[in-house]
């Protein structure tokens, strides 16, 4: 298992490395010249070339790159252009939040994707089945910015039960910071739910037509202990898998929802910055949420092996 784990990680480590090589190269793809704005209206010669000298603007590409990668791996992401913070407290500020709302996503999409996938795989070809897939082709139809203004519209205008936008931190009210993030959580975790109804229908029907659970009815056993406790146990693997795989793209922050609902985190804050030209915080952001998608596929892997017995066997 160890073994296991350090060649993942080994496999890790140059994907992280030229990963940074194009996160990099955003300043270079981003138009305009943020020392330009920096420097005011004047915009001093004098102050342009000390600006520049400042952020090593004037050092070949090259040396920019092993300047900047050496101070990552000193825990150094870099000074915002604009507010003059360090992006390592910028996105420590802005972690909390993307987290909270990339957890209460997953609830949302357990909630909802999990049980439908279950109850269209026993009710095949069934209305409940076709209902189910209704409800899942219109959770991956429906753009998430137009729910999201429907339901502020519909819950937050007309019935006023929830906050059409903001965030509270969770330590410091924890009911209102959760009030502040339903709408949001369930825009994002209904497209979730449908990515997993499918493959937990797909998952169910693949296990209920095995032997053993044929061998489970036949000993008398009850539907539902044959459903939750023979199939599902063993349907699993993959939906674990994916949902991690989900939680990894959720963390990456969502845009278009956390604009609507104006709730400050990742999305926010690298919209915020491409538009500043904020070259720092764009690549800090970036870097931080493909470190953080590479980890959750690692622990996607090693979930995979530890309800697995037949790979654990293996390795």
């Amino acid at each position: 298992m160890y073994s296991y784990v350090g060649k993942r990680l080994l496999v890790a480590i140059p994907t992280l490395l030229i990963i940074s090589v194009f996160v990099f190269s955003l300043q270079k793809l981003l138009p305009g010249d943020p020392i330009l704005a920096m420097a005011g209206e004047e915009r001093d010669p004098q102050v342009l070339d000390f600006l520049r000298e400042k952020y090593r603007l004037n050092d070949p590409v090259v040396y920019q790159y092993v300047y900047w990668l050496g101070s990552v791996l000193k825990g150094d992401l870099g000074i915002s252009l604009r507010t003059n913070q360090p992006v390592l407290t910028l996105v420590a500020e802005k972690l909390p939040v993307t987290i909270q709302l990339a957890i209460m996503s997953m609830i949302f999409a357990f909630v909802i994707g999990v049980p439908m996938g279950i109850l269209a795989a026993v009710k095949k070809n069934t209305m409940i089945d076709y209902l189910a897939n209704l409800v899942a082709l219109s959770g991956l139809s429906v753009p998430n910015f137009w729910l999201g203004i429907m339901l502020i519209l519909l819950v937050s205008v007309n019935l006023g039960w929830l906050p059409a936008s903001g965030y509270e931190p969770f330590f410091a009210d924890p009911l209102r910071s959760i009030e502040t993030m339903i709408m949001p959580s369930f825009v994002l975790g209904n497209a979730l739910a449908a990515t997993l109804m499918r493959h937990t229908r797909s998952s169910m029907l693949s296990v209920l037509s095995a032997d053993y659970i044929r061998t489970a009815r036949a000993k008398g056993l009850s539907e539902a202990v044959v459903v939750l406790s023979h199939s599902f146990r063993n349907a699993v693997l993959p939906i674990v898998t994916l949902s991690a795989l989900l939680f990894g793209e959720l963390l990456a922050g969502a845009v278009l929802t956390e604009q609507i609902f104006t709730i400050p985190g990742f999305g926010k804050l690298i919209v915020d910055a491409v538009f500043n030209r904020d070259y720092a915080v764009v690549q800090g952001v970036v870097l931080c949420t493909a470190f953080g998608f590479i980890l959750m596929n690692l622990v996607a892997d090693i979930l995979y092996v530890l309800l697995n017995p037949r790979m654990r066997a293996a390795l």
